[in-house]
This record gives structure tokens, sequence and C-alpha cells, in this order.
């Protein structure tokens, strides 16, 4: 496919096939937001290549900055003089490390000649700095081209691991000779004068300048931050399918991309990689980071415990030439997170830490929403976005993602747990405990307590047989959970930051892992049994949950991490909040079943040193509407200016014509609709729904998608429509199938729903395709495509909103009416959010149907309330626009008929 070179007022956009020309508006006030340092909106629905679209405009404004950057840098370097310090800041070219300013204001009126030579001094130093910036990126630049072009650098670095493989294998064949030399016969006494004679421990001249040079090489590896693009999203499928798009553009061989994902996604060690749970192999790897880096004790130097030695050994992908060797052919070429698990392997170099190293000379870095939304994990990676472009894709549920990264919940159970555990660990080692360690472990045994207490709990009890006399919902804000806990004499900054440092919950673990084989007298053993049947009648999910399919090798040996690591989140989250926190207290029937809640109510808070340090952020999505959530509680409330706040919604590629969005407001029988909760459980409610799904049965060809507010209401339909008989009836020309309510067999109905379609569209019998009953918010509601044939029409009954009666949602209601301003002639802040949550529910899955340009489908939306216009100005603008709202259903069920009878038969 020929590359195509577009042109939009001058700027020039390299594309891989003429494109549309809402993808040219794209792209365009794509390089606009960038170039002017905005936050940018964008909305293209599926199927209009957003994907493409955002990558040639952006890096289209890339290629131009490094430009513009590079010749301001050469006119700089030649004629030797330097803008004023006002002029400076304006430069977008000059990289933050050359906008240094003195640590000292000069006083006023100070004599000229002193202005002068701090003004030489500043121009000097800015001109050595921008030398260096040059033979760096050179250096870069001739060292990729060698990787590019001379594959003998490749064969040497193999060749090289092959003869340290060999190495390793001598050595260890080697230790395991002495071992069993030593291990049954004592030492022969040396005769005086023979220790001369007996070689003393080697250590090769590499490994010794290794072991100094080792800090100084890994400060090599880093490099200067240049100018770049982040682009997140939701999953790693996501993600993957970017990058293949990137590889597919006009841009996939001169970019330099990283994929990054966490060690669980990326770590090559098996020992570690068998750990499971992301906390445990986060822990292991730092702990070998540790020993690799760490001056070892004179106990470990004295005589080999060789069990000690094994357990504290250093991770054999993390060296120095290897990680530098991955960095370089990391950046040659576009690889995504398989490409680089595959290319690490070959290597024998960590695939984390490489692509961590090659953040610092990427241009396009893809990553997970949650590496870079949250503050810690962004930190630990290595990202810096101070003067960097961000863009998050699939936004439509950013304030959510981040709502959720940023909470934490932990059950009666795992307190209890935690308790029984720390208390088991330190009866076993208390006496060689320090004293402010038994002191913090003391503490936290206290925290335990309490927090169980609180619940109305006993922490001494079963919590799976200890019924609570208090059940319901409590929600507070943080000071009067801590006093109500009475724990505010506590304090909990310095816990949270004994359990980092200590890194309790791993030995913890480590512990409960080994409790069985412990060397302990006859009453601790039987205190330890004890321990240990108390422990697995807290997980009976372990013994009941069914394997999942796919999972069979992994799922039976469980390993969950430590119980106290979930409440390190709960005491993160507590510390970090302050008047935007609240806490739940959710007392179930049973204390184990019961749990507090960590619910952040502001965002905007961990959103605003996102936008503070980047030079520009951009949100896109297929659905974007309703917009005002995200002006308002996310940019607003992060000290956004409204004028730095750019949206941009794009038509759809489909014709006009291919696309009927109806609102019905009534039934056959002329019944009102209106899917209130006190109105949609009548029975002539649920018979009219029928009776309209019925008669959209006999003229909708192949697939029918109909979605209801919840899976109890679905439930509850499909109950009475059996026992009326229409169920019956309507199987007569659509097979039912339901959503069901387990993930793992999602896939499996979506295979038969597929395989209906197609077998009736070629039999051409009575039966003209199938009907799926799925749940707003439920697994068919987002990410899955109901494209052609398997969505000719999407029915929508009620409207969807939140359960009001959430203590949750009421909280956050209150809040927001505390928080944001009124605006005249609009609903107060609290109610907008729960029409607004009601309408990004509807878009997400009325966006099933229409999927690419010549896709058609018709959407129907049941309920009078749709055709208010405050609602109807919360729809997509490309189906807002074609609305037609039908009073009575005739009208519609005409409109309906001929729309499908115009169109081509199922395919």
């Amino acid at each position: 496919m020929a590359n195509k070179t577009q042109e939009d007022g001058g700027i020039h956009f390299p594309f891989p096939f003429t494109p549309y020309s809402i993808q040219k508006d794209f792209m365009a006030e794509l390089y606009r937001v960038l170039d002017a340092g905005k936050i940018g909106i964008f909305e293209s629905p599926t199927g209009t290549g957003k994907s493409l679209s955002l990558i040639c405009g952006a890096l289209s404004w890339l290629r131009d900055f490094e430009q513009k950057k590079h010749q301001e840098e050469a006119r700089l370097l030649e004629t030797g003089t330097v803008p004023l310090s006002d002029e400076k800041d304006q430069l977008p070219f000059l990289s933050s490390s050359c906008k240094e300013t003195p640590d000292t204001l000069r006083p006023a009126g100070e004599p000229d000649w002193v202005t002068q030579f701090v003004q030489k001094k500043e121009e000097r130093n800015l001109v050595d700095r921008l030398k260096e910036e040059q033979v760096r990126r050179k250096k870069r630049e001739e060292r990729l081209q060698q990787i590019r072009h001379n594959a003998q650098l490749k064969y040497a670095a193999k060749r090289m691991r092959r003869e340290e493989e060999e190495m390793e294998r001598l050595l260890h064949l080697s230790r395991e000779m002495l071992a069993e030399g030593t291990g049954t016969e004592p030492l022969e006494q040396l005769v005086c004068g023979d220790e001369e004679l007996v070689l003393a421990e080697y250590e090769s001249d590499e490994e010794k300048g290794a072991a100094l040079d080792e800090e100084e090489e890994e400060e090599d590896l880093e490099e200067e931050h240049v100018t770049k693009i982040y682009y997140c999203s939701r999953t790693h499928s996501q993600l993957a399918q970017f990058v293949h798009e990137v590889q597919r553009s006009p841009f996939g061989k001169d970019t330099r991309l990283v994929s990054l994902g966490s060690r669980q996604n990326l770590c090559i060690n098996e020992d570690v990689k068998n750990l499971g749970s992301a906390q445990l192999i986060n822990d292991r790897c730092m702990e070998m980071q540790r020993s690799k880096h760490g001056k070892k004790s004179r106990a470990e130097d004295e005589k080999p415990k060789r069990r000690r030695q094994e357990h504290r050994a250093a991770c054999p992908f993390y060296s120095y030439e290897q990680l530098q060797l991955l960095r370089d052919e990391v950046l040659v070429g576009v690889k995504d997170i398989e490409q680089l698990v595959s290319l690490g392997k070959e290597a024998r170099a960590c695939p984390y830490y490489g692509s961590r190293f090659a953040i610092p000379a990427a241009q396009l870095v893809v990553l997970p929403y949650q590496m870079l939304l949250h503050g810690a994990t962004r930190q630990a990676a290595g990202i810096r976005l101070q003067g960097q472009v961000v863009v998050i894709d699939e936004a439509h549920n950013l304030i959510d993602t981040i709502t959720g990264i940023y909470s934490a919940e932990v059950t009666g159970s795992q307190f209890c747990q935690a308790h029984s555990q720390l208390l088991q660990y330190m009866e076993r080692y208390g006496k060689r405990l320090k004293a402010k360690n038994l002191m913090y472990i003391k503490q936290l045994l206290y925290l335990l307590e309490q927090f169980v207490t609180v619940l109305g709990g006993n922490i001494k009890q079963n919590p799976n047989t200890q019924s609570l006399s208090q059940t319901g919902t409590e929600l507070k804000t943080i000071n009067d959970f801590l006093f109500q806990s009475q724990i505010d004499n506590i304090n909990l900054f310095k816990v949270r930051r004994y359990c980092e440092k200590s890194m309790v919950s791993r030995k913890l673990f480590g512990f409960t892992e080994r409790y069985g084989t412990v060397l302990a007298s006859s009453r601790e053993q039987s205190r330890l049994a004890g321990f240990q049947h108390f422990l697995q009648s807290l997980q009976p999910a372990l013994t009941e949950t069914p394997v999942p399919h796919g999972d069979e090798g992994e799922a039976r040996v469980p390993r969950s991490a430590s119980p106290l690591m979930h409440i390190e989140g709960f005491l993160a989250a507590l510390t970090t909040a302050n008047q935007d926190g609240r806490v739940i207290l959710n007392r179930q029937g049973s204390l184990s079943q019961s749990s507090l809640k960590f619910l952040l109510l502001n965002p905007a808070v961990h959103f605003a040193q996102v936008v503070k340090e980047c030079r520009a952020v951009v949100i896109a999505g297929g659905t974007m509407q309703p917009v005002s959530d995200f002006r308002e509680q996310l940019l607003a409330c992060a000290g956004v200016e409204a004028e730095r706040v750019v949206e941009f919604s794009c038509g759809h590629v489909i014709p006009p014509d291919n696309i009927l969005p109806l609102v019905i407001c009534s039934g056959p029988s002329s019944q009102q609709l209106e899917f209130t909760y006190q109105k949609r459980e009548l029975p002539q409610m649920m018979d009219e729904t029928g009776r309209i799904l019925y008669n959209l049965c006999n003229v909708v060809p192949g697939g029918l998608v109909c979605f209801f507010p919840s899976y109890e209401y679905q439930r509850q339909v499909h109950a009475h429509w059996d026992k009326s008989g229409l169920l019956a009836r309507l199987a007569v020309r659509k097979k039912i199938f339901q959503e069901p309510k387990r993930a793992n067999q999602v896939e499996q109905v979506l295979l038969e729903y597929s395989r209906c379609i197609k077998c009736c569209g070629h039999a051409g019998g009575v039966v003209t395709g199938a009907l799926l009953l799925s749940v707003v918010g439920g697994k068919m509601s987002e990410g899955i495509n109901f494209s052609d044939d398997l969505g000719r029409c999407v029915v929508m009954v009620g409207m969807p909103y939140p359960n009001i009666k959430s203590p949750e949602l009421q909280e956050k209601m209150a809040y927001l009416d505390q928080t944001l301003p009124r605006i005249p002639g609009q609903p107060p802040p609290g109610k907008a959010l729960v029409e607004n949550l009601c309408m990004k529910a509807v878009n997400q899955s009325i966006g099933r149907a229409i999927r690419h340009q010549k896709d058609f489908a018709s959407i129907v939306l049941l309920d009078h309330r749709y055709a208010r216009p405050p609602i109807l100005g919360k729809l997509p603008a490309w189906i807002r626009d074609r609305v037609e709202v039908k009073a009575t259903f005739g009208p519609a069920f005409a409109a309906m008929r001929k729309f499908h009878r115009e169109r081509p038969g199922p395919s």
C-alpha cells in the first residue's frame, strides 16, 4: 500500500492511504493542540481510523518540533548568543536542562558590568549544554545505526553470552564437587607452610571491574530525556493493536518506540515469574536488585550458608552489557510487548529494565493507564512528564479509572488472616527482633484489631462464623474514621513507611509459606498446626473455586499475596488523601464478607500533576459524550483554565442513510414507555417491551442486540416472557441468547450467536437470525464489536441510571454540589453526575453496532425520557444529528421496515 502525504495548512501528514476528510480534520486539530500546549478532548467513533489519525497527527508534530529544535540549536551554537531570559522561556525547542536559571536573583540596580558578566556566563553555560546534548544525540544515532546495519554486533553479543553461560555451568559443577567433598569427610589438616600453596578465592579482572563500575555503567544507561509522546490505553491487547498500527504507518521504520509493561508481563526469570502475584514478583525482583548492588554482611562472607546465598542471588538477566544491547535493540525497531519478551529471552536480558532504560531516548512510549496515572508507579518506571505530550486513548472511563487506582478495600477475613500471621511471626521470632521492629509490629497488630472492632467483629475468632449484630453501609470522613477506630494516636505515616522499608509483608509471606517445615518444639508445632488449620478455614475459595478454562496449570497451585499487602494499600490510601477521601464501613452478615473501603471523591487531585507537568494532554475515545464530566470533575478541579481546553468531535465515515436512530415513546398498545424503578416491573410494561421486540424481530435481519439496565431486570423480564408464552413466539423468528454472568462463558455464547446468524443467513428459513439479551455495563456493552449482521439493530430498554440509594453515589453527589459552581439553567452538579453516568453507559452500548464505513444498523431507544432535549444533547453528535423521535409505535415500525428493506440481506 503506497504512502500518501496529505497537506493541511502547510503541514505534511504522511498517511498509508488517502485519508477520510474527518481524519484530515482530526490530524490538523491534534497538531494545533500539541503545538499550542493545550488540553484536547477528541472524539472519533469506532471505524473512523482514530488510531492512525492519532499516530500520523502526533508524530508529524514531533517530526516538525525536532526539526525546529535542531535548527534553533544550530543557530545558537553558530552565533554563540542566547536570547534574554524572558525570550528563552518562550522557546519550546530548548530542553528543560538548557533553560536553567541562576540560583539567586540578581538585585535591582546592580552595576552594568555585573549584569553583563552574569549574562555572558549564562550564555556560555547554555552553549556548553547544547554541545553536550548534540554529542549525546550523535553517539546514540551512530550506535543505533550500527545495530541496524551490522549483524556482527549481534553475533558477538551472542558469543559472549554463550561464553558466560559455559563459565557459569563449569563454576556450578565446581561448587557441587566442593560441596560433595566437604559434606562427608572432614578437611585434612594442612601441614605448616602448606597454606601458601592453596589457591585463594579467585576473582577475574573483568569481575572486579564489573563490580567497581556497576553503578557508573548503569548511570551510562540513563540518557537525557528527549521530547516524546506517551500513549496509554486500558488493556495490553489495545496497546498491542496500537503498536501494530504504528508498524504499518509511514512512521513505522523511523520511530523510536518503547512498549512498557509490569514485571508480571515482562519478567523472563522463571523462578520469579512463578510466584504468580504481581506484588510478590515486584518484591522479589527488587530484593534481587538490592542483593546485586548491596554489600554482603560479614556473616555472609564468613562461611557459606548455601541456602541463604541462593535466596539472595542476583538476577542472571540483569547485566550491563546485555541491558545496553537490549535497550538499543528496542529503539531500533517498533516492537510490542510479546516481541519485547522474545527479544529479552534471546538476549538473556531483562525486558522490564531494558525497556525502562530505553525511555529517555524514545520518541513514542506505549504503556497501560495505571503506569502513567499512578504517581508512585510512574516514578518507579522512570517516566518524566515535564514538557512531554500525553495521549490517553479509550478515555471514556478515565475518571472511574483514576478513582479505582487510588481506592482500596480490605475484607474482615483479610484483617483476621493478617493479624493471625503477624502474631505467629512475632511469637516465633520476637526474641531475635530489635525493639523498633517489635514496636511497629505491635502497632500493626493493634491497628488490625481496631479495624475489625469497628466493623463489629472480634479479631480472635474465626471471621467465617462471626455474625454481625449491625449490618448496612456507613460512610465516614477520614478523621471521623480514625477517631471511631481509636487509632488517632498512631502515626499512620510512620507505620506505612515502616511497612515499605522493612518489607514486613514479604517476610510474612515467606514465613507462612514455610510454617509447615519450621523446626519447633512440640508445643510450637501444635500451635503452628492450629494456625495452618485456621488459615485454611479463612480461604475456602481455594478448594471450592472451579479451575478457570485455559488456566488449569496455574489454578492448581494458587499463590495469593500476603493479606498484609492489601492492608498496606489501605494505609497508603488513608495517608495520601485529605478532605477528598471517605471510608466506607460495609457490614454484611458475617465478618469475613464485611469490609473497609477507601473511596476517592476527587480524582482531579492526582490528575493535576499530569496536566501541570505536561506540555500538552490529549484525552481521546470513540465515545466521549457527555464531555462536561471531563471539563468539570477532572480538568477544572485540576486547576486547568477553560481557555486551555479544546474539544473536537468528528462525524462518522458511514453515509447518513446507513443509520436509523429512533426514540420510541409508546408501544403497540399505546402504553407509554417509562422504565423507572417504580414502573419497569409492572406486567404491562414487560409485555409491551416483548411486543416491541417481536415486531422488530419480524423486520430486522441477522442479529438484534437488546440491552437491559441490570442482570436482575433481564432475569425478571425473561421469566415473565417465558410464563406468558411471548418467549416462544420470539424464538420462532430469532434464536434467543442471554449474556452470561461469568466472564469465561462470554466467548462461547458469542461464538454460538455468530454461528446461528451465519447459518440462518444461508438457510433462508423462518428463523432469520438471533436475539441477544445483554446488560448495560456488562461483559458485552464494551469492547465487543457487533459489526455487520451481528448487530443490525441495537435496542436500549429504559435509561440505565445508577442506584441513587448507593451511599457512595450519594456522597459523590453531595461532594460535587459543595465543590463545583452551580451553572444557571443547569441541574445541580450532583444530579448532572447521575445523568452523565447513565448516558455514558448508553453511548457505550449503542456504539457497538456501527464499526466500519459500509456498516449499517438501526438504534432504538425505548423510553419517552430520551426525547428530552438535555438527554438528546448527551448523545454522540453523529447519532444525535440523525435521531427521529416517534411519539407512537406505528410510524416508528414503518420507518424500521423501510430502512431494513432498502438494505442488502444477510451477507
